[in-house]
């Protein structure tokens, strides 16, 4: 949800300034983020090795809630509809105006009466209908506006999708997760079971691979981002390739056969392997960004983070079928290096499915739009 809300202000700070400076933002907010998960990291090993479980979890639960304050600090612009102020004042002037319309054909000496009484009679029942009338106008404006929003947010969002340069993409980008296997879990457990990895060192792959998520960033957007999105998106899943090649290399032992060490190898694609799925994620961040219609950023930001995970849940039950058909569980991994070499050539199919995307897309589409 907090990744949804960052990408769509963003979305709406880039409307609002120079389009090319979507790249620069991308960056700023995922330099933040990697950030974030380093110190997260080096303090989630600090608390595991000096505090009790109960006081991990207080002090884990209290900084979500700095995050939920900070919330405060965030302006937003209300919606272009009447609020019930608006409506009471309203209310209250066309009372006051049809209080002082005088009967037809009266004096004006029983008109200032006729007036007077009224107010005396009157005086103690506006409030109250007042506040009726209100209320009933309140409930239907607020239904009114939430009919009238979704309403908009469908036409757009639709609209939206119609465009080349989003659909195409982001079809690429989920066929790109379904098409690999995804053993990520049986790669940690033969790290664990086999190898023989402490959780500290686990621990620390993953701050190595923030700091690989972070250089990825400034690599995208100083030098990829004008480059066009299939050249990008090609060389992505070339390096992905790679990072697999690292595993087979592992499971082979061909490593210690070069004197490598198991633990080098771990690092390093841990490291390689976020950077490079950053190549992946920036551009369609950015594309999306540019091209969302005004008042459905969080809407198509949303959507596309369920495309993401959609993609990302049936490449893991493809893992999952293929660990199973090959015998692979905790008790044998004799065949994990059959399901490795499976999920390397797998790696490469999304590259003959980059027709999908136009040939007039870029990783920055400023000078297209």
């Amino acid at each position: 949800m907090a990744d949804v809300v960052i990408d769509a202000m963003i979305a709406e700070a880039v409307r609002s300034e120079r389009a090319e400076f979507a790249g620069d933002l991308q960056t700023l907010s995922w330099l933040m983020m990697a950030v974030g998960g380093i110190c997260g990291n080096l303090l989630g090993g600090y608390a595991l090795s000096s505090f009790r479980i109960c006081s991990i979890f207080l002090l884990f639960s209290i900084l979500p809630g700095i995050q939920l304050l900070s919330c405060a600090f965030i302006k937003e612009v209300s919606s272009e509809y009447p609020d019930i102020g608006d409506l009471k004042n309203s209310h209250r002037q066309e009372r006051l105006y049809s209080s002082t319309i005088p009967p037809v054909g009266a004096s004006k000496s029983e008109a200032l009466r006729s007036r007077k009484k009224e107010r005396n009679h009157d005086g103690s029942k506006l409030s109250y209908r007042e506040a009726e009338d209100v209320k009933e106008k309140g409930s239907l404006a607020l239904s009114l506006r939430c009919f009238q929003s979704m309403r908009s947010a469908i036409y757009s969002l639709c609209g939206a999708f119609k465009k080349p340069l989003i659909l195409r993409p982001m079809a690429w980008f989920f066929f790109s997760h379904v098409a690999v296997p995804n053993l990520s879990t049986v790669m940690f457990y033969y790290q664990t079971e086999v190898l023989h990895l402490g959780a500290s060192f686990l621990g620390a792959t993953r701050v190595i691979g923030w700091f690989g998520l972070m250089i990825g960033t400034y690599i995208y957007n100083q030098y990829l981002k004008r480059m066009k999105l299939k050249r990008i998106l090609m060389l992505a899943h070339v390096g992905l390739g790679a990072v697999n090649f690292l595993d087979i290399v592992l499971v082979s032992g061909l490593n210690t056969r070069l004197s490598i060490p198991d633990k080098y190898i771990v690092l390093g694609g841990s490291a390689v392997a976020d950077a490079i799925n950053q190549f992946k994620l920036m551009p369609f961040l950015i594309l999306s960004g540019q091209l969302c219609p005004p008042g459905i950023e969080g809407t198509l930001f949303a959507l596309f983070m369920s495309i993401n995970n959609l993609g990302s849940s049936v490449g893991s039950f493809y893992g999952a079928a293929l660990a199973s058909v090959l015998g692979i569980s905790s008790n044998s991994y004799r065949n994990i290096l059959y399901g490795l070499l499976i999920q390397l050539f797998s790696t490469f199919i999304p590259i003959g499915l980059l027709f999908l995307i136009p040939k007039e897309a870029t990783g920055l589409a400023s000078e297209k739009l």
